[in-house]
């Protein structure tokens, strides 16, 4: 089915950067959360963005005011009703993610798709939560959703053929590539991701370098954009913890065990980019 109209759920940058790209690509787009102020917040920050872009050249001023023409804050969850898709980017938790699920099932069209953009949690268990499993799949965008090329399609046991292409299609409609991943624990990307952020924390507790000089060497040594503890603070720490229990608890191998050193700033609130504070310091 073509997808013209679509509902995102949550109020975080995640939801920001997808509305903006489907706006772009010219579909509808309301933007809903449990708060409606927080979902407004979302459609301002994103008018804010697409300020900056015109600013630097990247973006004509008919064109943003075209995109955010096709953006909408809803006043409930109530307004996603007429969506051809709905797709939930809330926190990392699987009893929250479920509970939207079950609530946009009943308020969608019987022909109307779900997507959750979860880095983690089972798309098959997601589904099973809802009475339309077949119609469920997994669209997991990297962060930022404007900037980055991949998203990631994850069928759920229950997924159909017809739900998976519809995924794949919209997502090249949107200007990306697509990878498809089996319903696994962390999926592709982050279950390699992960591992590797996790191995920096290790080495950081053990003593073995400065978190700048681990950054600087996987940098270089490894031709990355962006050093393991850089990168684990810009995407916070707490839903990097989350993965790496979600991988730890659901794969069973010793490997994937979270630092201790990971848990002890979660505990501290030591978020990262989010919170001014994690393995590094940020702003005023």
């Amino acid at each position: 089915m073509g997808i013209e109209r679509m509902a995102v759920i949550g109020a975080g940058q995640m939801v920001s950067g997808i509305a903006q790209v489907a706006a772009q690509a010219g579909v509808e787009v309301v933007v809903a959360d449990a708060t409606p102020d927080l979902a407004r917040r979302a459609v301002d920050r994103l008018g804010q963005t697409l300020s900056k872009l015109v600013e630097k050249g990247k973006l004509a001023a008919a064109e943003r005011e075209k995109v955010l023409g096709r953006i909408r804050p809803a006043a409930s969850l109530e307004d996603c009703a007429g969506a051809d898709l709905a797709i939930e980017a809330v926190v990392e938790n699987e009893a929250a993610k479920k509970d939207i699920f079950r609530k946009l099932d009943a308020l969608l069209r019987p022909e109307a798709l779900l997507a959750s953009n979860t880095s983690s949690i089972s798309i098959t268990a997601l589904a099973a939560a809802t009475k339309r499993p077949d119609r469920f799949v997994g669209m997991h965008f990297m962060n930022p959703p404007p900037v980055m090329q991949l998203i990631e399609i994850i069928r759920g046991l229950q997924t159909s053929e017809a739900t998976y292409q519809a995924a794949v299609a919209l997502a090249k409609r949107f200007g990306k590539t697509t990878v498809t991943s089996k319903d696994s624990p962390g999926f592709i990307v982050n279950r390699i991701l992960i591992p590797l952020l996790n191995e920096a924390c290790f080495a950081l507790q053990e003593g073995l370098a400065s978190p700048e000089d681990i950054d600087t060497g996987v940098k270089l040594g490894l031709n990355h954009p962006m050093g393991p503890l850089t990168l684990a603070d810009f995407i916070g720490l707490d839903t990097c913890l989350y993965i790496a229990e979600v991988l730890h608890r659901e794969l069973g191998e010793d490997k994937y065990r979270p630092a201790p050193l990971l848990r002890s700033y979660v505990a501290a609130g030591w978020y990262g980019r989010k919170a001014g504070r994690g393995f590094y310091k940020y702003g005023g």
